[in-house]
């Protein structure tokens, strides 16, 4: 198997694991959100950094933390745990359908992200189909009679956590550990102020699954990073999709939450800005692409 079809699985299942990752989330119903919260981030900074220590890299972990940029890995650490903890509250609450929304929307929110934080030109078809993506969003907010803040909040969260990853010169697993762990006094703090330190040793079970967090969390990553170097951009994106579609298929197959016209309607309109988006991404991977052939046999001739 070569190295981009491995980058394909990859991604792929990745993107499988956080698609299903609704039925995780709603199995510790009874645990609140805060309390999942800090133990996957825990259990994370225990996976990662061990992964660390296989791979030598603890001193590049101290270097980051210590130098100019860890002011940005702190912002980035509050963005994730604000996505983190706004989704295991979203899926424990029933709003399964508005957390695939923001994830929908996410990747047209990175586009404006892009032109704002890096005067990134948007194309005629990325500006329609983030006017599209508007319009959804107000589509359901006058049907609903209430803005979808779930998705907006996940979308946005994800987007600046995005835009401050973009911005950090580090290995993509030195950097997620570092976020973790600064995040980890929080979690110890907040799990030590819980009555018996909360659910993780009330049952066998609840402890397991608590646990698993960190699995469920540092392997779709790594499988991420391992595949974002393998593959292109244009497939890597259209991968993403998999992602809310798995959960918008939990949420009103599995969990039977509601799906008004109004959420039809939204959800038309998204998928036809993503239909859009998607064009754009291949259209422009195809020219650059062309652009580079062209220019390697100019090189050639010279």
């Amino acid at each position: 198997m070569t190295g981009p079809q491995q980058g394909v699985l990859a991604v792929l299942a990745s993107c499988t694991v956080w698609g299903l990752s609704p039925l995780y989330y709603k199995a510790l119903s009874d645990v609140a959100p805060l309390e999942v919260l800090s133990h996957r981030t825990l259990w994370s900074l225990f996976i990662f950094g061990g992964v660390l220590l296989v791979q030598g890299q603890g001193r590049a972990l101290i270097t980051l933390l210590r130098g100019p940029q860890a002011g940005r890995m702190a912002l980035g650490a509050l963005m994730i745990s604000a996505n983190w903890y706004t989704y295991i509250n979203a899926i424990q609450t029933g709003h399964g359908v508005q957390a695939s929304l923001g994830y929908y929307i996410f990747p047209l929110v990175a586009v404006v992200i892009g032109a704002l934080a890096f005067g990134e030109r948007l194309s005629r078809g990325q500006t329609v189909a983030v006017g599209l993506a508007g319009l959804a969003v107000a589509v359901l907010t006058i049907g609903l009679g209430v803005a979808p803040w779930v998705a907006l909040v996940l979308a946005l969260t994800f987007g600046v956590y995005g835009m401050v990853k973009k911005q950090l010169n580090a290995a993509p697993v030195v950097s997620v550990t570092a976020e973790v762990l600064i995040l980890a006094p929080l979690a110890v703090a907040w799990l030590a102020h819980l009555p018996g330190g909360g659910q993780f040793s009330q049952s066998l079970k609840t402890g397991l699954l608590l646990a698993f967090s960190g699995v469920i969390t540092a392997v779709p990553l790594m499988l991420f990073s391992y595949a974002s170097r393998r593959v292109s951009m244009a497939t890597f994106g259209l991968a993403q999709y998999l992602n809310p579609t798995l959960q918008f298929l939990c949420a009103t197959l599995v969990f039977a939450e509601p799906f008004s016209r109004w959420h039809l309607a939204a959800f038309t309109l998204i998928w036809a800005a993503l239909a859009l988006y998607s064009f754009e991404a291949l259209r422009q991977d195809r020219a650059r692409k062309t652009a580079s052939r062209a220019g390697t046999s100019a090189t050639t001739l010279t």
